[in-house]
């Protein structure tokens, strides 16, 4: 992991969170309990802030950014955040889930339990409602995520828990 101040603002992570190796924290970047950011992510808080709540996870290759003097990045408790998606100066609300690639641009709001599917772009200023499912490019309301659904995606957090724990153990076996 590679911590960087930026304007003499470095990042905040709590000593149970999970920075995997090559993962990049630039300026003001804040990470809660047991959250994760896994290899090769970077996120950027430059020039806005960045916070990443309790338990939720960014995934392999994802990057994390702002928008100057307008949008900070805000990832609510228990989100998922799929491999090589694309964060920008949103908000993320707790239990959402972006798939994998998934691309949330300035001033979007994932609510509570929400996903956008694999591969999708959600254009600038877009709300993903509670318990809903967006697909496409752009993406469009496709339907309500099952209750079977949804209790997959938050087991989904609670998984990453665990296996940030795992690489921790597993790597520092091997200094």
């Amino acid at each position: 992991m590679t911590l960087h101040p930026f304007n003499g603002i470095g990042p905040t992570i709590d000593p149970s969170a999970f920075v995997a190796p090559g993962a990049q924290l630039i300026g003001d970047v804040t990470l809660g309990p047991d959250s994760s950011v896994w290899y090769n992510c970077v996120l950027r808080g430059d020039v806005e802030r960045i916070t990443v709540g309790a338990r939720s996870n960014i995934q392999d290759g994802s990057v994390v950014h702002v928008t100057r003097k307008r949008h900070g990045t805000e990832i609510h408790d228990d989100v998922l955040v799929g491999h090589m998606a694309i964060i920008h100066g949103c908000v993320l609300e707790s239990h959402s889930f972006i798939g994998l690639a998934g691309i949330v641009m300035d001033a979007c709001v994932i609510e509570a339990d929400g996903m956008l599917a694999a591969g999708s772009l959600l254009p600038p200023g877009k709300r993903i409602g509670a318990g809903e499912l967006w697909t496409g490019r752009p993406a469009r309301f496709t339907r309500a995520l099952t209750p079977e659904e949804i209790a997959r995606n938050r087991a989904g957090a609670a998984g990453y828990v665990e296996l940030a724990r795992q690489h921790r153990t597993s790597l520092a076996g091997q200094r």
